[in-house]
């Protein structure tokens, strides 16, 4: 039973659950960032360089049985060896905006903590002893 009760208070910490949040979070602002490169930056390239579609990007490795289409899902089906670099560049394109979108959100919540207002300064109260000393030194300077 030590065994559970240890899981079950390692499961419950603070830092797991919000890991367990990060991570939910995390999975559908992926597929925000899919959906704003394949939806809204894609079509721009594509439409800036003739309709290019890099997730059709490959290179065959093996050799294609006769009837077989030139499509990278029909080629990976029939189980071809392809090396598609074309999802890399898609994914690779996914990883730069993402980066991107968190440098911008870092960059903003730093800029936020700057501009926090400041507390109020208390006006230093003096004590006895820094009154004693002020006179003294008064006194030494005339």
């Amino acid at each position: 039973m030590g065994m559970m009760q240890e899981f079950r208070e390692f499961a419950v910490k603070g830092n797991v659950m919000d890991l367990a949040v990060g991570v939910i979070i995390g999975g559908a602002f992926g597929k925000i960032v899919d959906s704003v490169v394949n939806d809204l930056i894609m079509p721009m390239v594509g439409l800036v360089f003739g309709k290019l579609d890099f997730s059709n990007l490959f290179v065959v490795l093996g050799s294609v049985p006769e009837g077989t289409p030139r499509t990278l899902a029909a080629l990976k089906t029939a189980g071809i060896p392809v090396f598609a670099y074309g999802n890399f560049i898609t994914v690779a394109v996914n990883f730069v905006i993402l980066a991107f979108i968190i440098f911008i959100m870092i960059k903003q919540i730093n800029r936020l903590k700057r501009e926090a207002p400041a507390a109020p300064a208390q006006p230093e109260v003096a004590t006895e002893e820094v009154l004693l000393l002020r006179e003294i030194r008064d006194q030494l300077r005339r």
